[in-house]
C-alpha cells in the first residue's frame, strides 16, 4: 500500500502554486474580496523557529489540502504569534464561543494556557506556534461553519459546502491582519437577525437555569376557555413565572378570560395557534425547562452557521416549521404565504434548491413512496379507490391498464410495472402549477385542491412535497415576464385547461430549511415545536468531541 504524501515534493509543487495565488490576491482583491495573504521573508533571528514549523507541519503528514500548511508556506514559515496581546485576544475569543451555544472545551483551553507562554527554544516555540494557529482556524470554521457536520445527519444535504483549503488559508491571513483579533473572530459568526436574537434569547435561559425550571401543569385532556380543571392552579403558576401578571382569581380552578388571554400571548410567542385552548402542543410547549430551550437555542444557532451563506440574495425561503414561504427579490420581500408541508412520517427534507420551470395544468404522476405506502393498498382494499381520485394505470406505452386485471394483494411484494397518474384539473392533487425543483427526490413545490387545510394552525400533512396557498402570485413574480405573463395572461393560460411546460424568467434559489427558532413580525424569538425531532441529533453532536476539519 503506498504511504500518504506528506509536504514532500508534491505538496510543494501544488501547495506553491496556491501560495502565489494567495500572494497575488493582495494586490489583486478577488471578485469575492477574499482577503490577501501577504507572503513576508522571515527574518535572520527567526529563522531557525520558520525551518523547525516547516519540519512540524512534515512530521504531521500536511498535505496541500492543509490550511495551516498552506499559510505558513505563503508566509515562509514565519511565525504569527510574536504580540502577547494577539495571544490574549485569541484565549478570549476561545472562551466567548460559549455565548454562541459551542463549547469551549473543543479547544482545550487549559492545554491553551499553558502553551500561549513564549518559549525561546525553537522546539517549543514551533509546538505554541502551531497550537495557537490551529486553535484558531477551528475557531473560525466552527463560528462560521458549524461544528457539527449536516451530511453526517442528513443523507439529502446539499446546501453550499464549508470553503476549500486555499480560502481557509486566506482566513486565517486575514483575521491575523485585524487589529482586534477577538472582534475579528466573532464578526465571523453569521451576521443575521435571528442569530444576534437567538445569542440574546440564550444569554435569557442561562440565567434562568440558575433560578430553577418551570412550575409544571399536569397532563390531563384539553382545557378550553371557561372550563374547570384542579390543572389550571399550576398553570397559573407557571406563566407567573415566566412574568406574566395573571391575577389570582376566586375560583383557583375555573380558567377564567385573564388566563386565557396569558396562555394566548404565550402560544404566540412559540409559534402556536393563539387560541387559548390548552392542548397537547400548548402543554409541550409550558413545560420545556430552561435546559431544553438552551438546547433548542443551541441547534438553531448551529444551523443558521450551517446555511448562512445561502441566506443572501434572490431567494425563495420555504419555512418547514413555520409553515410558511418568502420571496425575497432584490433584497425586499416581495411575497409570502401560508405553506402545508410533509408529515413526520414523510418529510420534507431540507435542501437547497431551484425553480427549472412551471408546469400549468399538471398533471400527476403518483411518486413511488405514495404509490406503495397509499395506492397499492388502498386499490387492494377498495375497487373504486382509483375511480373517486381520478386515478389510472398505464402502462410503459402509456396505454391505460384495466386495474382489475392488476393484483393488488400481491402488486408489493412481485413488484409493480406500471404507471398511475391522475389528469390536469383544479381538483387534482397538485392543482393548477407544479414549480419544478431539480433535486432527484421528486420534491416540489405546488398549487392543491385541499386548500381548506391551509387554515389549521399545523400544517405538516403532505407526503413530502409543499403545497402553496397562493401559487398564481408566485408564478406571475417567478416568471418574471409583465410583458406576457401579466396576472391575466396566466389566469386565462390556466383557463384554458391545456398542460404546459414554461421556463422560469428568474434564477432564485429556493431553501427548504427546518428550524424550531424564527422571529416574529416584530423581531422577538419565537421557540417553537420540534415537529420532525431534529433537535435532539443536533444537540449530541454538539456535545461531543470536535471532528478534525
Amino acid at each position: 500500500m503506498q504511504s500518504k504524501p506528506g509536504l514532500g515534493k508534491c505538496f510543494v509543487t501544488a501547495a506553491a502554486l496556491a501560495a502565489l495565488a494567495l500572494m497575488a490576491s493582495c494586490v489583486h482583491a478577488t471578485a469575492a474580496g477574499e482577503a490577501a495573504v501577504v507572503a513576508v521573508e522571515p527574518a535572520a533571528s527567526d529563522s531557525a523557529l520558520a525551518l523547525r514549523i516547516e519540519q512540524r507541519l512534515r512530521e504531521r503528514a500536511a498535505t496541500a489540502d492543509d490550511p495551516i500548511a498552506l499559510f505558513y508556506l505563503a508566509r515562509a514559515y514565519r511565525s504569527v504569534w510574536t504580540e502577547p496581546a494577539r495571544v490574549h485576544a485569541l484565549l478570549a475569543a476561545v472562551e466567548a464561543v460559549r455565548g454562541h451555544g459551542l463549547d469551549a472545551a473543543d479547544f482545550a483551553p487549559a492545554r491553551l494556557r499553558a502553551g500561549a507562554v513564549p518559549a525561546a527554544d525553537p522546539e517549543r516555540a514551533a509546538e505554541r506556534e502551531l497550537l495557537l494557529t490551529d486553535t484558531l482556524a477551528a475557531l473560525l470554521f466552527q463560528l462560521r461553519h458549524g461544528k457539527v457536520d449536516p451530511r453526517a445527519l442528513y443523507r439529502e444535504w446539499n446546501f453550499t459546502p464549508p470553503p476549500s483549503p486555499y480560502e481557509r488559508a486566506a482566513e486565517l491571513a486575514r483575521v491575523l491582519q485585524a487589529p482586534d483579533l477577538a472582534a475579528a473572530v466573532d464578526a465571523y459568526a453569521p451576521d443575521l437577525p435571528l442569530y444576534r436574537a437567538l445569542r440574546a434569547e440564550l444569554l435569557a435561559q442561562q440565567g434562568r437555569l440558575a433560578v430553577g425550571d418551570w412550575p409544571k401543569v399536569a397532563a390531563g385532556p384539553t382545557l378550553k376557555p371557561g372550563a374547570s380543571s384542579s390543572r389550571v392552579a399550576s398553570l397559573r403558576a407557571r406563566l407567573a413565572a415566566a412574568g406574566e401578571r395573571v391575577s389570582e382569581a376566586r375560583d383557583k380552578s375555573h380558567y377564567d378570560e385573564a388566563l386565557v388571554e396569558a396562555v394566548k400571548r404565550f402560544q404566540a410567542a412559540h409559534g402556536l395557534q393563539a387560541d387559548g385552548v390548552l392542548g397537547a402542543q400548548t402543554l409541550e410547549a409550558l413545560n420545556a425547562s430552561p435546559a431544553q430551550r438552551v438546547a433548542q437555542i443551541r441547534a438553531n444557532l448551529e444551523r443558521l452557521r450551517w446555511v448562512a451563506s445561502d441566506l443572501q440574495g434572490d431567494r425563495l425561503l420555504v419555512d418547514i416549521v413555520g409553515y410558511h414561504a418568502d420571496l425575497v427579490l432584490d433584497g425586499q420581500p416581495v411575497w409570502s404565504s401560508r405553506v402545508i408541508v410533509g408529515k413526520p412520517k414523510r418529510r420534507t427534507p431540507s435542501l437547497l434548491d431551484s425553480v427549472t420551470h412551471l408546469v400549468l395544468n399538471p398533471k400527476w404522476v403518483v411518486p413511488p413512496t405514495i404509490l406503495r405506502e397509499d395506492v397499492i393498498p388502498g386499490a387492494a382494499r377498495n375497487p373504486s379507490y382509483l375511480a373517486n381520485r381520478r386515478l389510472r394505470v398505464v402502462d410503459r406505452s402509456g396505454q391505460t391498464v384495466d386495474p382489475a386485471t392488476i393484483d393488488w394483494s400481491g402488486a408489493r411484494q412481485s413488484g409493480f410495472p406500471y404507471r398511475v397518474e391522475q389528469q390536469s384539473g383544479a381538483d387534482g392533487s397538485l392543482g393548477r402549477i407544479k414549480f419544478s425543483l431539480s433535486n432527484p427526490y421528486v420534491i416540489y413545490l405546488h398549487d392543491t385542491n385541499a386548500r381548506s387545510l391551509f387554515k389549521r394552525a399545523e400544517r405538516a400533512l403532505s407526503s413530502g412535497c409543499v403545497r402553496v396557498e397562493k401559487p398564481e402570485e408566485l408564478a406571475v413574480l417567478l416568471l418574471a415576464d409583465s410583458g406576457r405573463w401579466s396576472a391575466q395572461a396566466l389566469q386565462a393560460a390556466l383557463d384554458s385547461g391545456r398542460t404546459r411546460t414554461v421556463d422560469v424568467g428568474r434564477d432564485v434559489k429556493v431553501l427548504l430549511h427546518y428550524a424550531t427558532a424564527a422571529l416574529d413580525e416584530a423581531g422577538r424569538v419565537l421557540l417553537r415545536n420540534d415537529i420532525y425531532g431534529y433537535d435532539a441529533a443536533i444537540v449530541a453532536a454538539l456535545d461531543a468531541p470536535a471532528p478534525a476539519r
